[in-house]
């Protein structure tokens, strides 16, 4: 069985400080690129039928660098929209908001939990068509593909925040017996 193969982008200047990055545009670090590659090397000699990125440049770079050729560019992957927390820690958050919590609250002026799970849905039913020609890979961010594996595995956006995902990792969305939706691999390092 065709598997859909979770890449998650090489550290940024941002991600290494725990800011919450979406629709900001950041390059990878030196290290980001060196995950990157590392990732590359993770996947070995896997071939994709077809390879979906973030239009973000850190996704788009890091598929580059790891030896993705990129067949289909989408909104629908890209970051979490933190609204107004975008470029703050969520320790900067909690001290306005204590009890704040990504996975329930969501963002002023950004998404909810709700809205990117729409989102991750499209993605999924997306690689799902894509499964008949073999692998699928997705190039993004770690809030919106930890929100990729909770919805693969049919549980709501919020369980996400129960996966942790790191810079650079590589994860795997599988069957078993062949129709039961499973993860594989979570957040493998490179």
């Amino acid at each position: 069985m065709a598997e859909i193969v979770l890449v998650r982008h090489g550290q940024t200047e941002w991600s290494a400080n725990g800011r919450h990055t979406s629709y900001t545009d950041l390059e990878l670090t030196g290290e980001g690129e060196a995950q990157a590659r590392r990732a590359g090397e993770r996947l070995g000699a896997r071939t994709f039928a077809a390879v979906l990125s973030s239009p973000r440049k850190r996704a788009l770079r890091t598929a580059e660098l790891a030896g993705l050729k990129v067949t289909e560019v989408t909104e629908d992957l890209a970051e979490w929209d933190y609204g107004v927390y975008e470029g703050i820690t969520t320790s900067e958050i909690r001290e306005t908001r204590p009890d704040w919590t990504l996975w329930a609250d969501g963002c002023p002026s950004g998404e909810s939990p709700e809205q990117i799970g729409e989102r991750l849905d499209r993605v999924l039913a997306r690689a799902r068509e894509l499964l008949s020609g073999g692998d699928v890979a997705l190039i993004g961010h770690g809030h919106s593909l930890r929100v990729t594996g909770a919805r693969w595995v049919g549980l709501p956006p919020s369980a996400g925040g129960l996966l942790k995902l790191d810079t650079a990792t590589v994860s795997v969305l599988g069957f078993e017996h062949e129709v039961d939706p499973v993860i594989t691999t979570w957040n493998a390092p490179c």
